[in-house]
Parts: C-alpha cells; sequence; structure tokens
C-alpha cells in the first residue's frame, strides 16, 4: 500500500529545510538541490509540492510568519498594554540568537520576494497579525493609563511596525545588542507616556 503522505507538512518540511539551508550556508547556497540534499530527497521531489523555486521561497517566506505568530501568541498571552507589546516587538525584533539568525534569513528574503510575480504571500500575513496585535496592546496600554488618551495610535503602529523591518536590517547591516534595538521601540513610546 502507498504511503499517505499529508501535503501541507511535506511543504512546509521543504520550507524549513530552505530556511535551515539559508540560516547555515547563506542565500547563496539556497538551491533547489541543496534543499533537497537537507532533506535527503531527489530534486525533482520538490516539485510534487510546488511549482517552482519561487514557490518554495514563498512557502520559506510563509513559514517565517507562521513561527512568528506562535511565538507571539505564546510570549504574549496574558500580557496586556506596554507588557504586551513589550513581549510583541521581542519576538520580531533582533534580540536573541534565534531573532539574529531569522532577521539574516528574512532580510535575504526580501529582494527575492520583490521580483517574483505579485501573489498571496507571507507579508500580508504578517503585516495583519503584527498590525492587530501591536494595535490592541496600545489600545489596551491607553485604556489602562500606561499612554496617554490622545497617542495617535494608527501612527505609533506604524511606527512600531517599521521598526520591525528596519531594525532587522541594522541588525545585518551593524549588528547591535538587543537593548539597543528595544530601545528604538521605546523611543517611540516615550513621547505618549502618561
Amino acid at each position: 500500500m502507498p504511503r499517505v503522505v499529508d501535503h501541507d507538512e511535506r511543504r512546509r518540511q521543504i520550507a524549513e529545510a530552505l530556511l535551515v539551508v539559508a540560516a547555515r550556508d547563506g542565500h547563496e547556497s539556497v538551491t533547489s538541490r541543496a534543499v533537497a540534499k537537507e532533506l535527503g530527497v531527489a530534486t525533482g521531489s520538490l516539485w510534487h509540492y510546488f511549482d517552482g523555486f519561487d514557490d518554495v521561497i514563498r512557502a520559506a517566506a510563509a513559514e517565517v510568519t507562521r513561527r512568528t505568530g506562535e511565538r507571539i501568541t505564546a510570549a504574549t498571552t496574558g500580557l496586556r498594554g506596554i507588557a504586551r507589546l513589550d513581549a510583541l516587538m521581542r519576538e520580531v525584533l533582533p534580540v536573541d540568537d534565534r531573532t539574529r539568525t531569522e532577521a539574516r534569513v528574512v532580510v535575504g528574503f526580501w529582494g527575492r520576494l520583490a521580483t517574483l510575480a505579485p501573489s498571496s504571500d507571507a507579508a500580508v500575513a504578517t503585516l495583519a497579525t503584527w498590525q492587530d496585535g501591536i494595535r490592541d496592546a496600545l489600545d489596551e496600554a491607553m485604556a489602562d493609563g500606561e499612554l496617554r488618551r490622545n497617542t495617535p495610535t494608527d501612527a505609533v503602529m506604524a511606527l512600531l511596525r517599521s521598526v520591525t523591518y528596519g531594525q532587522q536590517v541594522v541588525e545585518v547591516t551593524e549588528p547591535q545588542d538587543a537593548d539597543a534595538h528595544m530601545a528604538v521601540a521605546h523611543g517611540i513610546l516615550a513621547p505618549w507616556r502618561a
């Protein structure tokens, strides 16, 4: 009897293999052959699950988004306001070995993703997840008196979202310690503290 393969799980495994190769060997080493070797399969078997290598790249970006979303949920459960926002930012800013490695991998994807034909990819889901979490935390902080009632939440949210991407680039080009990355986020909130 043929073995039953979970199509979605196999796609995730392939995307994870690409992330491993990118983190370990750099983006210049990310090829279909390297991904297949990491999985211990023939290169042709990748194409049972993807239409081309660009689709594998998109799936890897979606996998980063999925992992980040899971980390955010776990880190922010039971927290409100500034504490929740701080925990969220620690999952997306490059403040530890895992998020620093992720920053190097993610920043390397951006150029490739930008050249691909438009499609629904991880960026849309990432923006929605982070925006909702940031907005909720800001609203809670205002309700709890941690931030002033006139805090321009849309503008602050946009700045914090930009910081998550910008500090990843900073980490890749000029590595900094965790406190320096978090200070940028805290500086955005400073004028609005109650």
